[in-house]
């Protein structure tokens, strides 16, 4: 048994083991952690309420007995030791409505933030109805995460100078808004080089947030192109048994179909995954899971992908990972963007196109894989900024590589039905790197990344008589880059701008899991994302997406093959409109 089989062997002993120590319930009692429930109460003008009578109610059938609270100076309640499940808040207060929160969620190891509004007994008929809050949305600088793989799910810090500033990241405890379905019409492939992108055209998506009962969620996705030489589809759900994008189980299912050509072959591609998470006290969280990918394009190639992490908070300001993850690297599906992980919408979307990439090697398909071990370290540096240091090994047994030519070998070469494009096995890939990351909040509205990293990376060598992948070596590269996240305060435009540098040609990613992690892409990247204005139901977004403005990094190179050029990152663009309702 080779080195990479003992290891993805191991990998699943403990990730099965784990999964079924979260399965039994007697285990999971054990090992439960209770959490911390805090709240603020103000009435409609944002004025903190002394004296309000709080009261705790169990919604759950094994006990109803309620638990009572008085709010101090500040409006602010908590209360500790409560067993993780579903509550109800009853506030009242004289001269004020009495006002219930249903179904507050309280997870284990968490502190979860409610913040109620009450309504004074002399308002007008018309303002009985308890409207949205217009009060901006508070800085999340209070947050930390003990992660440096955006597979781990939330945790979250106590601040002692805000005592109503503790919730759990990624946490729908506390909805932005009741966002429940997302309708989106785009252009442009979500990641370019999977096949579940082939061929990019315009197309819809949707997503639905559907509650099963008092906890579970089922999250639905899907998406139907419209070329009508190559028609594309497929549909993802996501189970999620305690509600709990972030701190539980989940378990998705996804299925996508692409006809390449109008008379090319079919691709049909299924995807299994299962994770989940377990906290030892109020230090440490271990993330495991796996996932199992079965394609076929005429012939068929499957891979089977274990991933852990064991984050540990050293101190308050110093926390500690432990990673083991499959290649290719990037942070998993179920990891929407930030803001967006509330609902779950983005997640399940980015599950339609969480499949590897497809290559072909001797006339048959095989998948882009590997592995990847990182040890981090991150420190808070003041009260906006962190500090992330890491080493990692990885050990790469399919390395994709995209590029462009014409007239290539059909058994090696996966191309594109309507243009010269096309990936290839590039080979194995072993290499040590270690990587720099400092983040800062500049302002409640900006946000800075620089990131370092030496690492290896395929890079072209001297030219050779043999196949293409014989002029390929791993070299060492040097990356830098740095990226500024902002938002215009009235008009709700997000913008994203970033540029990272190579030092040096290169045919494959220098850090890819680090890119990821951090949303750092090769060269110039640019993102705009602008609310538009009201009409009609929901909330309407237009969305652009560039990579590689400037068509960086590409390399010519020539074998027994014939003459193709390389990249290891393409120019794209996505854009279109979206519709949260």
């Amino acid at each position: 048994m080779s080195k990479g089989q003992v290891r993805v062997m191991g990998a699943l002993v403990l990730a099965v083991t784990f999964s079924l120590l979260g399965a039994n319930p007697a285990v999971a009692q054990l090992k439960s952690v209770q959490g911390i429930l805090s709240g603020v109460v103000r009435d409609t003008s944002g004025t903190p309420q002394l004296g309000a009578s709080v009261q705790v109610i169990p919604e759950s059938g094994l006990s109803a007995t309620a638990i009572g609270f008085l709010t101090n100076t500040q409006g602010v309640f908590r209360g500790e030791k409560l067993a993780p499940g579903f509550y109800t808040v009853r506030v009242t207060l004289a001269g004020f409505l009495p006002t219930l929160e249903k179904h507050v969620r309280v997870s284990a190891n968490l502190t979860t933030l409610v913040r109620i509004q009450l309504e004074s007994m002399f308002a007008s008929l018309e303002q009985l109805r308890r409207a949205p809050s217009a009060a901006a949305s508070e800085s999340d600088d209070w947050k930390w995460v003990l992660r440096s793989a955006s597979s781990v799910r939330p945790v979250l810090e106590w601040m002692e100078d805000d005592p109503i500033s503790a919730a759990a990241m990624g946490s729908d405890s506390i909805p932005v808004e009741p966002v429940r379905g997302r309708l989106e019409f785009m252009d442009g492939a979500r990641k370019p080089g999977s096949v579940s992108n082939l061929p990019a055209s315009p197309a819809t998506a949707f997503a639905y947030d559907q509650r099963l009962g008092l906890a579970s969620r089922l999250l639905l996705a899907g998406l139907m192109s419209y070329d009508g030489e190559s028609p594309a589809g497929g549909i993802a759900t996501v189970w999620l048994p305690t509600g709990s994008l972030g701190a539980g189980p989940h378990t998705a299912l996804v299925l996508r179909e692409s006809k390449l050509g109008d008379v090319g072959p079919t691709f049909r591609g299924i995807r299994i995954d299962q994770g989940g998470s377990l906290s030892f006290g109020t230090r440490a969280v271990l993330e495991y899971g796996g996932e199992y990918v079965l394609v076929g394009l005429g012939s068929s190639a499957s891979s089977l992908r274990p991933r852990m992490q064991l984050d540990t908070r050293l101190s308050e300001d110093w926390h500690a990972s432990l990673i083991f993850a499959s290649m290719p690297t990037g942070p998993e599906p179920l990891d929407a963007p930030e803001g967006e992980a509330i609902n779950g919408l983005a997640a399940a979307l980015n599950e339609m196109d969480a499949f590897p990439v497809l290559m072909w090697r001797g006339g048959h398909p095989v998948l882009e894989s590997g592995f990847h071990e990182e040890v981090a370290v991150e420190r808070r540096m003041g009260a906006r900024g962190k500090l992330q240091v890491a080493a990692f090994h990885e050990d790469d047994s399919h390395v994709a590589v995209f590029g462009r030519g014409s007239n290539l070998p059909v058994g090696d070469f996966f191309q594109d039905v309507y243009s010269n494009g096309f990936s290839y096995d590039g080979g194995s890939s072993t290499s040590w790197g270690t990587r720099a990351v400092y983040r800062e909040k500049l302002s409640d509205d900006v946000e800075l990344t620089v990131l370092y990293a030496f690492a290896g990376a395929l890079t072209p060598s001297s030219a050779a008589a043999g196949p293409l992948r014989e002029l390929f070596r791993t070299a060492g590269r040097h990356t830098a880059g740095a990226k500024v996240t902002g938002r215009v305060p009235r008009l709700g435009t997000r913008v994203t701008a970033g540029y990272q540098w190579i030092g040096g040609p290169t045919l494959s990613r220098v850090d890819g899991f680090g890119e990821s992690l951090f949303d750092m892409e090769p060269y110039l990247h640019v993102g705009v994302h602008q609310r538009l204005p009201k009409f009609g139901p929901g909330r309407w977004e237009a969305n652009a997406e560039c990579d590689n403005l400037l068509a960086q990094g590409y390399v010519t190179l020539s074998s027994q093959d014939g003459r193709v050029t390389l990249m290891p990152a393409f120019r794209t663009f996505r854009g279109g409109l979206s519709l949260q309702f």
